[in-house]
């Protein structure tokens, strides 16, 4: 386990790192918010930061965690922040309501989203968690993905509904229930209570194909300095690369300085389950690049919100996203 010193240490070697890459001319100041506090999910961005590679691009990025109470979307659209992490069915509902904002890269080919059942409840597939009595969801997603799971999966019923507010607790208290969460953080919670593994189904594996960790931006920025958002998107895109398969010990270090309550076991973990599930490198991904997004994506996704009536069907979905600026193979050498 790495040690607090062992740690400080770390973040120092990469400030200085990042200071050893920076060009002696100025530096593009760019404002990058996130949608949660720093954590492996932002691994490639905070790679980018803590080996140089931002800098080595001309940029100076500043990145400022989401969180509870945080809200840097808000923060976007007012023009106090140049870049956020968000989602692609956000930015659809976006779209419709008429918010000038664009996805520019999509770092998250499958939705990190994930139901968790207890290993000995006789759930051995996704349809199977019809049966339970209780699901524990946030209102976002038994207004998101749920209406999905409904629309797509018989026998899921708005009864099955309980409020999950982020501790695993009633879930382990009753086995005929299910649990919402993410794989990089959920079942790494519940093992750590249990000392088991949950019975993981991840909604992407089933069919639900949202990206997530995307890149959105002010359709602003994009007509007006369209190379800056190249860069940040390029330089983000070697970040993961970077991140997943070279050395990421300083970008860890800087996670948990910036959020202190971080574990080195909670990030091995996420990182083995990006791995393990394709989340950022799989599908098209693959041979297109970390990052990519396509249309066909978003058309997919604006179909399947149009069916359960989160989208209406007149909203122009290809106002949502710029394609320009990923799937042209940056980063591919660096997997190794």
């Amino acid at each position: 386990m790495t040690t607090h010193t062992a740690s400080g240490k770390a973040a120092m070697i990469a400030l200085a790192a990042i200071s050893a890459a920076s060009p002696a001319y100025s530096l593009d100041k760019v404002r990058f918010g996130t949608d949660w506090l720093a954590e492996a999910d932002h691994g490639g961005f905070y790679q980018a930061v803590a080996d140089g590679t931002y800098a080595r691009y001309g940029l100076d990025v500043q990145i400022l965690q989401g969180g509870p109470g945080a809200q840097n979307r808000a923060l976007l659209l007012t023009g106090k922040l140049d870049f956020y992490l968000g989602t692609q069915q956000e930015q659809l509902v976006g779209i419709e309501q008429g918010i000038p904002l664009v996805d520019v890269a999509a770092f998250y080919q499958k939705n990190a989203q994930v139901i968790l059942a207890h290993p000995d409840s006789g759930i051995e597939t996704f349809q199977d968690l019809a049966k339970l009595e209780t699901i524990y969801m946030t209102q976002g997603g038994f207004g998101a993905y749920f209406e999905w799971m409904k629309a797509n999966f018989g026998g899921f019923h708005d009864g099955q509904f309980r409020p999950y507010n982020f501790s695993p607790a009633p879930f382990l208290a009753n086995r005929q229930s299910a649990q919402q969460g993410l794989i990089t953080a959920e079942p790494y919670e519940v093992r750590k209570q249990t000392g088991t593994e949950p019975k993981i189904f991840l909604l992407a594996d089933s069919g639900y194909k949202p990206y997530a960790t995307t890149i959105t931006v002010p359709q602003s920025l994009v007509d007006g300095n369209p190379d800056l958002v190249q860069r940040f998107v390029d330089a983000s895109i070697e970040g993961w690369y970077n991140y997943l398969y070279g050395d990421n010990a300083a970008a860890n270090a800087l996670i948990k300085a910036t959020n202190p309550e971080m574990t080195d076991g909670q990030i091995e973990y996420a990182i083995e389950k990006i791995r393990q599930y394709g989340i950022v490198d799989s599908g098209d991904a693959l041979d297109k690049g970390i990052g990519c997004l396509t249309a066909e994506r978003y058309k997919q996704l604006a179909d399947e919100l149009v069916k359960v009536k989160l989208l209406k069907a007149d909203t122009d979905y290809t106002r949502a996203f710029d394609t320009r600026f990923s799937c042209k193979g940056v980063g591919l050498s660096l997997k190794r």
